[in-house]
């Protein structure tokens, strides 16, 4: 690759950027916010510094950043060999963006789309290159995590899928091919799992800490569900599960009114500070994540 494009600065945008300026890639990192932009090159610069300490790679900051470059024109693509897509999972925001990006970028580029649920034959009907485009499941925090999705849409071509597997395998990822359905395998089963657990909070039948440590003590998991919601994004978590139950119109994935109840307060979790637990400040680190150390916040009633 000569230039990867990375759209979306939040912290999986952050992240993809971060992984793939670790791999030796040039990158550019494209936000229409530009506080969004400044908070992920500052998330970079502090994820690099802590990498060793995390258990990660030693890296130099300096190094890292000299590889992206970033703004707010979709212009700053127009090089790119490679996009990939990490904006919020709305539909109608990725379609003005496909829209757009269709345009910008040269036309024998591929595009990625970073999505938690949305199917990818969906999304690539937006754009004029259906055979240049691949789906990709980058797992948070992306640095640290070794596996990812790996879905072809239905046009996909051999090579765009070959392309994108040789970049994921520089990143240091194992690419686990699934076919393309609405969730994937992961949020098939995870954004289930999370909301049936938000739904006992909200029912009052355990608290956020016990839902948790029901899961960590009985099956062995390093989180449970609700810290898994705090890491993804009370947010996103929402925005997925109403996802699937547009898509399969099916009740069983009616999201749970705590959910939307606190992303409309802004309790989004890791991100913002507070979620199913409250960690102060917002995280400014995407990487520097543990199992505890965290507490229940109101919204956990």
């Amino acid at each position: 690759m000569t230039l990867v494009g990375v759209v979306g600065a939040g912290v999986m945008g952050a992240g993809v950027a971060q992984n793939l300026a670790q791999a030796g890639h040039d990158v550019a990192l494209v936000d229409n916010t530009p506080q969004a932009v400044t908070k992920a090159l500052s998330t970079i610069e502090l994820n690099s510094r802590m990498s060793r300490l995390l258990g990660g790679p030693e890296l130099d900051p300096d190094t890292i950043l000299g590889r992206v470059k970033a703004g707010t024109d979709l212009a700053l693509l127009a090089d790119a060999d490679l996009v990939i897509e990490n904006i919020t999972e709305n539909w109608e925001l990725k379609r003005g963006l496909y829209l757009e990006m269709d345009h910008t970028v040269q036309p024998d580029a591929v595009f990625v789309a970073n999505t938690s649920a949305i199917p990818i034959t969906r999304l690539a009907s937006l754009t004029t290159r259906p055979r240049q485009f691949v789906g990709v499941h980058f797992m948070n925090p992306v640095p640290m995590k070794h596996a990812v999705e790996l879905i072809p849409g239905h046009h996909t071509s051999p090579e765009a899928l070959e392309k994108v597997r040789d970049l994921l395998t520089s990143m240091g990822k194992k690419a686990i091919p699934v076919n393309d359905a609405c969730g994937f395998v992961s949020n098939r089963v995870l954004m289930l799992t999370v909301n049936e657990a938000a739904f006992l909070v909200h029912e009052g039948v355990a608290d956020a800490e016990t839902v948790d440590e029901v899961f960590r003590s009985c099956f062995g998991h390093p989180m449970g569900p609700l810290q898994t919601a705090d890491l993804i994004g009370v947010d996103t978590i929402l925005y997925s599960i109403e996802v699937l139950h547009e898509h399969f119109a099916d009740s069983k994935y009616r999201p749970c009114p705590l959910l939307k109840q606190m992303t409309d307060a802004g309790l989004h979790g890791r991100k913002s500070g507070q979620g199913f637990y409250s960690y102060g400040a917002p995280a400014a680190s995407s990487a520097a994540v543990d199992s505890g150390g965290s507490r229940p916040t109101a919204a956990t009633r």
